[in-house]
């Protein structure tokens, strides 16, 4: 009786250890879990944080790409016209200088020149080029002469002046304009000029780089 409980005994102790054994093992492998979750985890983190930076990175080159697109839109103007719309047509003279508006439009890019007014308008800082030319007939009185002006601020004149026949001017200038700036013609007193469909009398202007 006593050999058989010792070895009953003895069983169970084997079988205690086995399942000891077992438990470390299970405990073991939960520990490994745990710590690929943590990893898993972890990586998870990551690339949340890597996806929102690559977001945030699209985002500004999107940004980047409209700003690139605005500068290159402001920095195309150019505008070309001559004095009447339609017809034949001496304009002056007038005792004083008198705004010129020219009002058959070749070309307007960028629109900052305003048929209606006469006057063209800095979209952007930047330098600027200006031609004028005029055409008229000779006269003893009367010559054929316009002023190019900046901000009220006379700048170049055009002129020519015979007696008899026909008679034509030009004259131009480059210059740096501030955003809001304005240019203009102004017919210069005691002057007139002449314009048809032919189109001898023109203002243009050009941006030639912004700054």
């Amino acid at each position: 009786m006593e050999t058989r409980l010792t070895d009953r005994l003895r069983a169970s102790e084997n079988k205690a250890q086995t399942m000891e054994s077992k438990l470390s093992a299970s405990e073991k492998t939960v520990e490994a879990l745990e710590v690929r979750l943590r990893a898993s985890e972890s990586l998870v983190e990551r690339l949340k944080s890597e996806n929102k930076a690559q977001s945030m990175n699209l985002n500004l080159t999107v940004s980047q790409v409209e700003e690139l697109r605005r500068e290159r839109e402001e920095r195309r103007v150019s505008f070309s016209a001559s004095l009447l719309a339609s017809g034949s047509g001496n304009t002056g003279p007038f005792s004083v200088a008198t705004p010129l508006v020219y009002r058959h439009i070749f070309t307007n890019v960028g629109n900052a020149y305003n048929p209606n007014t006469g006057v063209f308008t800095a979209p952007v800082r930047g330098v600027y080029n200006f031609v004028l030319f005029v055409y008229g007939y000779g006269h003893a009185s009367a010559p054929t002469a316009v002023s190019l002006h900046k901000n009220g601020e006379h700048v170049v004149l055009a002129y020519s002046r015979h007696t008899s026949g026909y008679e034509e001017g030009s004259n131009g200038a480059s210059l740096l304009l501030e955003v809001g700036d304005v240019v203009y013609v102004k017919l210069w007193p005691n002057s007139w000029v002449h314009d048809n469909q032919n189109h001898h009398t023109t203002f243009s202007g050009h941006l030639l780089f912004s700054m």
